[in-house]
């Protein structure tokens, strides 16, 4: 008897994996000091590369400005001007500033607090901020509070579907579920697997492929 479309999904899942640690070791994702600098960076990187946020973030740094209690007392203006680096910074300024207040107003500004909160509640309200969508709001909730959940991103969704494992219109849910059901739920296991996947999208599944010596590029 044969195996079906779903046991096949999950074995691809688990070979893929295998086959990017093999490939790139361990990525050692989120590079960050402090949990709190992590969701900064998580909404600091959105529409832009990594490059660019650790600029912002050292400005942050420079001028003792990354902690809650000092992001909450500056104003949009002078935080516009210490992330300009990560580009939309006056939108993105206006995002970070709804995070504070987020913070503040729900757990006095203590991720300890916020992290005790279970996973789905924590994440409705994540969601609830205003600037913050599924991918910033996941990326905290894994990398800055670890919960175990799977962040999703444009390179996740492009490498699937150019192996056949999902539409090209599929939703940041459904694309999340496929990993949380094949894979334990490991928060580890979940960042590895991410960080590897970002690795993978910059090297080799960019927008332009280069499948040559992609080291997927045997499965189908």
């Amino acid at each position: 008897m044969g195996i079906s479309s779903r046991e096949k999904i999950e074995q691809s899942i688990r070979v893929i994996y295998q086959r990017l640690y093999k490939k790139f070791g361990s990525q050692h994702w989120w590079p960050a000091q402090t949990k709190f600098e992590v969701m900064v960076g998580a909404i600091l990187t959105q529409n832009t590369n990594w490059g660019n946020v650790e600029k912002a973030i050292q400005n942050l740094k420079h001028n003792k400005q990354l902690s809650v209690e000092a992001l909450r007392k500056l104003s949009v203006s002078e935080l516009v001007s210490l992330i300009k680096p990560a580009g939309y910074f006056n939108v993105k300024a206006k995002r970070l500033k709804n995070f504070i207040e987020f913070l503040q107003r729900e757990y006095k500004g203590d991720i300890l607090k916020m992290r005790k909160e279970p996973l789905g509640l924590l994440r409705d309200k994540l969601l609830s901020v205003n600037g913050i969508g599924p991918e910033t709001a996941d990326s905290i909730l894994l990398y800055a509070l670890d919960k175990p959940i799977f962040v999703v991103d444009a390179y996740t969704k492009r490498f699937l579907y150019r192996h056949n494992l999902i539409p090209q219109n599929a939703s940041y849910e459904a694309v999340q579920s496929i990993f949380m059901s094949c894979l334990k739920g490991d928060i580890q296991l979940f960042n590895e697997y991410h960080a590897l996947i970002v690795r993978l999208g910059k090297e080799f599944c960019r927008t332009k492929a280069l499948c040559e010596h992609c080291p997927l590029n045997d499965i189908k």
